[in-house]
């Protein structure tokens, strides 16, 4: 998505660990926020395992929808045959686990 404004920080998982992504980012001046992958030979320094920590609890937000629509709503695969009806099943899913997050925490407070 584009935006008016530059991206300071980009977040991402393991999965994007390697050189070619973080000297991307540095091109850009784009600050990391790639989580290190312990390589063969190479297991993660103290300071490495703090950082992912730090990482995965500013992610998880994001994340948290994703693994539990996976978990309890079958996300994990496509329910209609054509895309726009998926496009819009996965927009019904988002807004009804926002209105059900939202009524737990009016409750509380």
């Amino acid at each position: 998505m584009r935006t008016k404004e530059p991206i300071k920080k980009v977040f991402a998982d393991k999965g994007y660990f390697g050189k070619p992504n973080r000297e991307f980012l540095a091109r850009n001046k784009i600050e990391d926020g790639i989580m290190r992958k312990a390589t063969t030979g190479a297991e993660l320094a103290e300071y490495e395992t703090a950082r992912n920590k730090a990482i995965s609890k500013v992610r998880y937000i994001v994340e948290q929808y994703l693994g539990l629509s996976h978990l309890y709503n079958r996300a994990y695969r496509a329910r209609f045959p054509k895309m726009l009806s998926n496009v819009m099943d996965g927009l019904f899913r988002q807004m009804a686990f926002n209105l059900f997050r939202a009524s737990r925490m009016l409750k509380t407070a």
